[in-house]
């Protein structure tokens, strides 16, 4: 059964598998760790769990915590070797803490520590669903945090609103639920007067996108608005819903869920499963820029051909996951190549029929297929 409203979030039948992203903020405050905001927020799990829902939880806050302990400022992100360091103090610091307060409720923590490679590699994404799946079978709750202690600013999420996406992604969750510093999606900035939340989005659309702010009140976590939205977007294309509500009140689970306060984003479409964990790539390695009677075809699920290339940008292989964009610089779809940059930069513009004589062999049926391709 589909997800409609916000209560549905606390019926099994319409979400047995839930993913809760708790931020930085909401764990870490200026005297230390929100220990009695948190072991609400566990009874709150525990109550899922009590009425037959599996949870998954993806938490921030190690960074914040490591820098404390060692007294780094900036909250320990002045630098990527500050953040890497805090991350190796402050996880062992925030895994005990998840374990000691499940335990208190007769539930088992299950650590794993992801990095942006884990969930864009194929094999390693089915590695990691194949594991969240055998922990939530032997009933244990599994809390993940990106391995920022090995993280580079080049291979990560930096954010786990977009994290948390793509692990309801690949352990096939009902929904998603964004603990945050504010209520939901406003239709313009939250301390502009006349600003209104908005209740509902059906689909995250270029209007949508517009309404957003990069800014994170506390100013300790790492992802704005605009990052809510992007994991939003992950997550339509698996047919999951994605809610952003307030998570600074004391239960503040009941409070989104019960009394209807958050922003519930329901999912338009629902691609397979391949084609989800393809258009939820965050790393592409390069784009083609296609005309717009390609634009078209591809809209209408046809596969793209070298005839309506009209540019081609990066240093992709074979194989790679690339953007295909239009004449503006929209992203309409992601796909596989078929062909590597230089071959797609020989024969962009020209018909099959050509092919074989500029590149010296008979030419694949399509730079990249239709069913390697999601539309965005």
């Amino acid at each position: 059964m589909p997800i409609s409203r916000l209560f549905d979030l606390s019926d099994k039948s319409h979400a047995p598998r839930l993913v809760l992203k708790v931020g930085s903020a909401l764990l870490v405050g200026k005297q230390g760790v929100r220990r009695e905001w948190l072991t609400g927020l566990v009874a709150e799990i525990a109550v899922a769990r009590a009425r037959g829902q599996q949870v998954i939880v993806v938490s921030s806050g190690a960074i914040a915590l490591g820098a404390a302990t060692l007294g780094l400022d900036k909250g320990g992100r002045g630098s990527l070797a500050d953040a890497q360091a805090a991350a190796a103090v402050g996880q062992i610091a925030l895994s005990g803490l998840w374990a000691e307060l499940l335990g208190s409720h007769g539930l088992t923590a299950a650590q794993m520590l992801l990095t942006l490679e884990d969930l864009e590699d194929r094999r390693r994404y089915l590695n990691v669903t194949a594991t969240l799946t055998r922990l939530l079978d032997a009933g244990a709750v599994p809390v993940i945090n990106e391995n920022d202690s090995v993280a580079t600013n080049e291979i990560r999420f930096g954010d786990n609103d977009r994290l948390a996406a793509r692990v309801a992604q690949a352990a096939q969750a009902s929904a998603v639920l964004l603990l945050s510093d504010i209520d939901g999606l406003y239709d313009r900035h939250p301390k502009e007067p006349g600003a209104k939340m908005i209740p509902v989005v059906e689909g995250v659309t270029a209007e949508v996108h517009a309404m957003a702010s990069a800014e994170s009140n506390s100013g300790m976590g790492s992802g704005g608005m605009i990052s809510k939205l992007q994991a939003a977007e992950i997550a339509e294309l698996a047919g999951i819903a994605l809610v952003i509500g307030n998570g600074q009140y004391d239960r503040p689970v009941a409070r989104i869920v019960d009394e209807g306060v958050g922003t519930l984003f329901l999912p338009r479409r629902k691609a397979g499963a391949r084609k989800a964990w393809l258009g939820g790539r965050l790393r592409l390695k390069g784009s083609i820029i296609v005309d717009d009677g390609a634009a078209a075809a591809l809209l209408r699920g046809s596969s793209l051909l070298a005839k309506g290339i009209t540019g081609v940008s990066g240093a992709f292989l074979r194989g790679d996951p690339v953007a295909i964009e239009d004449g503006q610089g929209r992203v309409l779809a992601h796909g596989l190549s078929e062909y590597d940059a230089a071959e797609c930069e020989q024969i962009r513009g020209h018909h099959s029929s050509e092919q074989a004589d500029i590149l010296g062999y008979a030419p694949r049926s399509s730079v990249v297929h239709r069913d390697q391709l999601v539309l965005k």
